[in-house]
């Protein structure tokens, strides 16, 4: 597992000076902010390969899990729903995800406001890996990965045109949003193999959406260096095809290198 761990962190780290953590728990992958009291961040554990049901063995391992400092845990995982804020009642989340998805008995469920409260992100985590959590931590909130990309969509939404693709690539998924004259159609995720599923996605939406393909703008942030995804080659398929770096609402602390070459979105913007 150590082997697989990225560091970085400012020319002065100390983990005496963090005072929270961001913790995103991708489908393969895991990411761990340490951010002081400024919300700067100060160092950054990146685990490109892990296993969901390894993380109680990586909180006793990890320095900066064995913090007990208030956490958000921001799970990506293919089963969620959205629900417009008008018709959200607090404590139905499992009615709403029911029908998204079989569920299993013992869970805990959590919702994310988002563009100003008119649309819910409902998820769960399993109790076992909840309780754990709690055991190391005393303070903890829950979000669904997704509201980081969300969030960022909504805050970009004026500055789409009439018919918008974007998609965010993390691990071997895909998150893939539509907009239609700026307001949300689609928001969905995928698991894929190479890059030509991302086309045969992108394709299907364009067909259910009645999108024209000369018309639509398809957008991907999170491509990494090591990726054969270049604006070249997605021109040959889309007239308007942009690889796109995300702003930022993140700070850093002096002496951060390389981490934006990862091509991890929430290096760029999180939710919070």
């Amino acid at each position: 597992m150590e082997n697989t761990l990225k560091v970085y962190k400012s020319d002065k780290f100390d983990v005496e000076d963090t005072t929270s953590l961001s913790l995103f728990l991708y489908p393969n992958s895991m990411a761990i902010f340490a951010k002081d009291k400024n919300q700067a961040n100060i160092g950054i554990h990146y685990y490109t390969s892990i296993e969901w049901s390894e993380l109680d063995k990586m909180v006793v391992s990890d320095p900066l899990l064995r913090l007990d400092v208030p956490t958000k845990i921001y799970l990506h995982q293919p089963l969620f729903s959205l629900v417009p804020g008008v018709l959200f009642y607090p404590g139905k989340e499992e009615t709403y995800l029911s029908f998204a998805g079989k569920l299993d008995s013992d869970n805990f469920y959590f919702a994310t406001p988002l563009d100003s409260n008119n649309i819910q992100l409902v998820s769960y985590i399993s109790s076992k890996l909840k309780k754990s959590l709690e055991a190391r931590f005393s303070e903890l909130t829950f979000h669904h990965g997704g509201t980081s990309f969300l969030s960022y969509l909504f805050k970009e939404r004026f500055n789409l045109i009439g018919q918008e693709i974007l998609i965010c690539i993390l691990d071997n998924y895909i998150y893939i949003a539509a907009f239609t004259d700026q307001e949300l159609s689609v928001f969905n995720i995928f698991e894929i193999n190479d890059r030509e599923d991302i086309l045969k996605y992108v394709s299907i939406l364009i067909a259910q959406l009645k999108f024209d393909k000369n018309h639509v703008r398809v957008n991907v942030f999170g491509v990494s260096e090591n990726q054969q995804i270049t604006e070249e080659w997605g021109k040959k398929y889309f007239h308007h095809f942009r690889i796109m770096t995300p702003h930022s609402n993140q700070n850093y602390s002096h002496g951060f290198k390389h981490l934006k070459s990862g091509g991890l979105f929430e290096a760029y913007w999180q939710f919070d």
